[in-house]
């Protein structure tokens, strides 16, 4: 059983009471923490998304030290476009329209989470259980 298996089993009973909220977020956090052949994907690869869609100031608040920019969900689409945000939304049985809107809410606070110094890790090296016990309590009420 790989960890990101461990930790979709440990909030099984979260996303039964919160629908596709848990499930896009562990979808989100899975895609964050893959590692593309040659080393990269993963958190780079959705920062650089949003650098190429003309979102860099935002993205870059959410990995700086300081106050973290809203994001609206139009920009969501703008930066991850049809393909990337329908495989995430698919993965949580939610309109595509409703995992821009969702990911608007917690994506910036996951990505400060991982970058907690300004620095952002390597691919491959972020923990999915850890994120997801950290963001868990979002869905518990």
């Amino acid at each position: 059983m790989s960890l990101f298996d461990s930790a979709l089993s440990m909030l099984g009973s979260v996303s039964q009471n919160s629908g596709g909220n848990a499930s896009l977020m562990q979808a989100a956090v899975s895609m964050l923490g893959d590692r593309q052949p040659g080393g990269v994907g993963g958190l780079q690869a959705l920062i650089s998304a949003f650098h190429q869609a003309g979102l860099a100031d935002i993205v870059q608040s959410w990995v700086g030290t300081g106050q973290n920019m809203p994001i609206s969900a139009a920009q969501i689409q703008q930066a991850l476009g049809g393909g990337q945000l329908q495989q995430l939304a698919s993965a949580a049985g939610i309109s595509h329209e409703g995992a821009a809107s969702q990911l608007a809410e917690f994506l910036p606070g996951i990505i400060d989470h991982l970058t907690p110094h300004g620095q952002v890790p390597e691919a491959g090296n972020i923990n999915p259980a850890a994120v997801l016990q950290q963001f868990s309590s979002l869905f518990g009420k």
